[in-house]
């Protein structure tokens, strides 16, 4: 099978191209820049911007299926630049899937399409997208993920949408070295009890479920395609426990000092709007968003994934963590 992955060179991406290819797939991948350990794995490159229309066309033609994992993340920005890169890019790209006769589309989406600053303790995928958005990155993946699901329903292209939450393991750029730099420089703090639970997913798991999608899809899976399903390691955990746990295995100590949801939660409003008037792009150290995610629980239910992927959560936590300890101890000490 013949496979494109936008954003092959991310975190996830690369995890999904390397078990794409020890399948025995073909990859292509595209992304605006090169990476040559990829393409020692046999990936096909192009290189280009997932807005570029031509590029879409060029990087679809001849593919089976599509997973399409680039995105602009982030909590601060500008509304034009993830709207561009997360909305306007996705529906080009099912339009370009759609002239190049693509079979299927896997899109990676996020749980937080469906957070609307209240707890989510277990939700399925029933839960609603919200009214009011708290940060640009969710409201315009779930305006994508809505795409994905509408292309489901004209019967030239099978899609489904997977929600993982929080990636982390060695090597992850965002999450845990966030984590860290923010523990060094002495402005980590809890928010609120921190006995909230969370989920959170590994990346081989994560990219297992995505390849796990790319197979049924492709086989013509009635039952999955137009499905937005959670992906999880399904093992809740406290958010603080989980933030010591990550500090304690990169051998740093755990802050003592925290500020209650609300506190933390009206600064984040201040500083939005103190940043948002400057024009600054920097992001403000603490934002309404940020504060949510610390405080309230955001653990998922996966069944619906169990059921219509075959997907299984592998592997110990702890055991994980263990194993990224020599990259974590380097992290503490850039």
């Amino acid at each position: 099978m013949r496979v494109l992955v936008t954003g092959y060179g991310g975190f996830l991406g690369s995890a999904i191209c390397r078990q794409l290819i020890q399948q025995g797939h073909q990859v292509r991948g595209l992304a605006r820049s090169e990476y040559p350990d990829m393409q020692k794995l046999g990936v096909q490159t192009i290189q280009a911007d997932i807005a570029d229309a031509a590029a879409c066309d060029t990087a679809c033609r001849g593919c089976d299926v599509i997973v399409h994992t680039a995105a602009k993340a982030g909590v601060w920005g500008r509304w034009e630049d993830y709207y561009r890169t997360n909305t306007q890019a996705t529906i080009q790209l099912l339009d370009s899937a759609v002239r190049s006769q693509v079979h299927a589309l896997v899109y990676t989406s996020s749980p937080s399409v469906t957070f609307a600053g209240e707890h989510q303790s277990g939700v399925d995928e029933s839960a609603p997208y919200p009214s009011k958005w708290l940060c640009h990155y969710p409201h315009t993946k779930a305006l994508a993920e809505q795409a994905v699901t509408a292309a489901a329903k004209n019967d030239k292209l099978h899609t489904c949408s997977l929600r993982p939450h929080l990636i982390w393991g060695a090597g992850d750029p965002h999450l845990i070295p966030r984590v860290i730099q923010r523990a060094r420089s002495g402005r980590l703090r809890r928010v609120g009890s921190g006995e909230n639970l969370i989920d959170v997913v590994h990346v081989e798991n994560a990219a297992r479920a995505h390849v796990l999608a790319v197979q049924r899809l492709a086989a013509g899976d009635s039952q999955l395609n137009g499905q937005s399903l959670f992906i999880t390691d399904a093992k809740p955990i406290a958010c603080w426990q989980w933030i010591a746990l990550i500090l304690q295995t990169a051998g740093l100590p755990v802050p003592t000092r925290s500020i209650s949801y609300q506190a933390a939660y009206r600064l984040g409003a201040v500083l939005e709007s103190v940043f948002r008037l400057a024009r600054s792009s920097q992001e403000p150290p603490m934002t309404r968003f940020v504060a949510a995610q610390l405080a309230l629980d955001h653990y998922f239910n996966i069944e619906k994934a169990r059921r219509l992927l075959g997907y299984q959560p592998e592997g110990d936590m702890k055991q994980k963590l263990e194993r990224c300890a020599d990259w974590l101890q380097q992290l503490a000490k850039q």
